[in-house]
């Protein structure tokens, strides 16, 4: 069985967090949720837990940081290609999120941009051609 990654994301909003996750494509799981949590799958291996703040102290005694201020973690989501990737962003922001909030990725092999949530976790999508990933390495070894 494949690893699977669970992120645990503290929301001020839980329904404003859920539509916006449904909006950049994820899939609410309903076996999952409750009043104070969602489960947004992403993939068969990638998991987006969305946490009222009382649930998610139940997990930590740690304060919870505002992501609008301040960056604990960056998370990334592979795309299939460059027009995913500007269809993710485009849809985040279209749902209430901030588009680009760092600066894009552009490369010969690899294009990456970035958004951020409602309550300021950030993500980043990125498509790779790894055949050009490929060549550029064995280029840079010959």
């Amino acid at each position: 069985m494949p690893k699977m990654i669970f992120v645990n994301l503290p929301v001020t909003d839980l329904k404003r967090a859920t539509a916006f996750y449904e909006a950049v494509g994820a899939v609410r799981n309903p076996q999952f949720c409750d009043e104070t949590a969602s489960c947004m799958v992403f993939s068969e291996t990638i998991f987006a837990m969305l946490l009222t703040h009382d649930k998610f102290r139940q997990f930590t005694p740690k304060p919870i940081s505002d992501a609008k201020n301040s960056n604990q973690a960056l998370f990334c989501l592979s795309a299939d290609s460059r027009t995913e990737v500007d269809d993710i962003v485009g849809r985040a922001a279209a749902a209430g999120g901030v588009a680009d909030p760092s600066p894009k990725d552009e490369y010969s092999f690899m294009y990456g941009r970035s958004f951020e949530d409602p309550d300021g976790h950030m993500w980043g999508v990125n498509w790779m051609d790894m055949a050009a990933f490929a060549a550029q390495s064995e280029m840079a070894n010959a």
